[in-house]
């Protein structure tokens, strides 16, 4: 066996024996949930789901309120988180992972976690025969397709099928497992749990890689993963604006 793990460590890349050496104690805690990322899981409701329960998501809840709502449970959420950010290390080329998002409000958080994690980001409309029509302009081969929503991302799942490509996703008590290899029970419709659940995913990611180290916070906020309205930014621009020639109007009405 010691053999058989020299050999292991030999063949592994640096990132990966990183979080092999770590993960063989089973008394470490470094990768184990804080007390502050359960709080800001908590906050973001991360842990609720819908009234509608599957039963390959059954495993993954823990309690059902009285207004129907199944309550996931956040340990099993950050086990699968870790595994997804460890299957991600794993391959070499980080281009070779691609991010798949046709819900509007997680589109902002996978242009930030490609932009962090180098990525490739497939935000908006999927467009049919991207995995399989090598005559598309999009045409892509990834290793490794990481998707929001099973429900509306399922073009992305059947193709990732026909070809043989792994896939992670984002999923909710009433989303269906169908050719998904390895499931985040998480939240996948709000808006700041798709933000939340995208922003641990690219920290954890980092900090395999050596990246960013792991006893200091990450200094990228969570706030730009989440989804903000254009309605809205636009009025915060306007009322900046209008906050700032306020006092210009002022003194030019002021008599000399």
């Amino acid at each position: 066996l010691k053999l058989q793990f020299l050999y292991l460590i030999a063949l592994s890349p640096p990132g990966p024996l990183l979080t092999m050496s770590i993960t063989s104690n089973p008394n470490s805690t470094v990768l184990k949930a804080t007390e502050n990322d359960v709080q800001k899981m908590l906050a973001c409701k991360v842990h609720m789901g819908t009234k509608n329960l599957t039963s390959h998501m059954e495993r993954y809840t823990t309690a059902r309120r009285k207004d129907g709502i199944h309550i996931l449970n956040l340990h099993m959420t950050w086990e699968k988180l870790m595994m997804a950010a460890r299957a991600i290390v794993a391959i070499e080329n980080p281009a070779d992972v691609a991010v798949v998002c046709a819900r509007p409000f997680g589109q902002r958080a996978v242009l930030k976690f490609a932009q962090n994690c180098g990525v490739t980001a497939m935000a908006g409309r999927f467009c049919p025969g991207s995995l399989t029509n090598q005559k598309q302009e999009k045409f892509a081969q990834p290793r490794l397709i990481i998707v929001t929503d099973p429900r509306t991302d399922h073009q992305a799942i059947t193709e990732s099928a026909y070809v043989n490509i792994p896939v992670i996703a984002f999923c909710d008590t009433d989303s269906p497992l169908t050719h998904v290899d390895m499931a985040i029970p998480c939240n996948n419709r709000g808006k700041l749990a798709i933000g939340m659940m995208y922003w641990l995913l690219s920290r954890e990611v980092l900090r395999m890689r050596n990246s960013i180290p792991r006893a200091l916070p990450w200094e990228v906020a969570v706030d730009l993963f989440f989804y903000r309205d254009p309605e809205e930014v636009m009025k915060k621009e306007e009322e900046e604006k209008q906050a700032i020639a306020a006092p210009v109007v002022a003194s030019t009405a002021a008599p000399a």
